[in-house]
């Protein structure tokens, strides 16, 4: 099994190495990081760089698909290169997810049409303008395309698809070793806890315009 973990410009850390922690634990499978072309590829900050062993043309069909999110998505939407890519391997992915605002690259791509999608909860409606049905669940299953909420949820995607691929005792096993159990010291990890006026001081900031 190969599992490739796209990366561009200004992803998200998180969005990437998160899931990378767990289902690169997948037995018997091969995780490779690809980009565009193969070379260090700068996160968000710009203070961090993950490196691409390989391009995108030498990972033609992955049996996993992994499209990361972060504010470099916004100038992917129409990159064709990225964009064929995506279709071509979908043809013959086992599973194709994405975490974060790389399920607007998902849908970009013409893959979400017509299924249930999530995202970041400031980009969850972006998803409609590509034919998606936006849910505010932390991972959704549709069919074989799994998609993630923002950021941190990657890492429960992981472990969910985990457990769909080498069983729920393998991936309790994983949940245990990389001791994943949360307990945050705040209250305010959606848009339905968080006080007001963080809310809408990030709705404020946010790239996406609802038009």
């Amino acid at each position: 099994m190969q599992i490739a973990i796209v990366l561009f410009d200004r992803f998200t850390a998180l969005d990437a190495v998160g899931p990378y922690e767990i289902l690169s634990r997948v037995p018997d499978a091969e995780t490779v990081f690809v980009a565009e072309e193969a070379g260090p590829v700068r996160t968000d900050t710009g203070s961090l760089a993950i490196t691409a062993d390989r391009s995108l043309a030498d990972v033609p069909n992955p049996d996993i698909v992994l499209v990361p999110g972060g504010p470099g998505q916004s100038d992917q939407m129409e990159n064709e290169t990225l964009l064929n890519w995506l279709r071509a391997a979908d043809g013959s992915s086992t599973w194709t997810t994405s975490v974060c605002t790389g399920s607007l690259l998902l849908a970009a791509a013409g893959l979400l049409e017509g299924r249930r999608a999530t995202s970041h909860w400031l980009a969850l409606e972006q998803l409609t303008k590509f034919g998606a049905e936006p849910t505010g669940e932390r991972v959704v299953f549709d069919g074989k395309y799994v998609t993630a909420a923002g950021v941190s949820s990657g890492i429960d995607m992981g472990l969910t698809l985990l457990g769909r691929i080498a069983g729920d005792e393998h991936a309790q096993t994983i949940q245990l070793v990389t001791e994943y159990d949360p307990r945050p010291p705040y209250d305010a990890g959606s848009p339905q806890k968080a006080p007001a006026h963080i809310v809408d001081a990030l709705r404020a900031r946010s790239r996406f315009v609802l038009t």
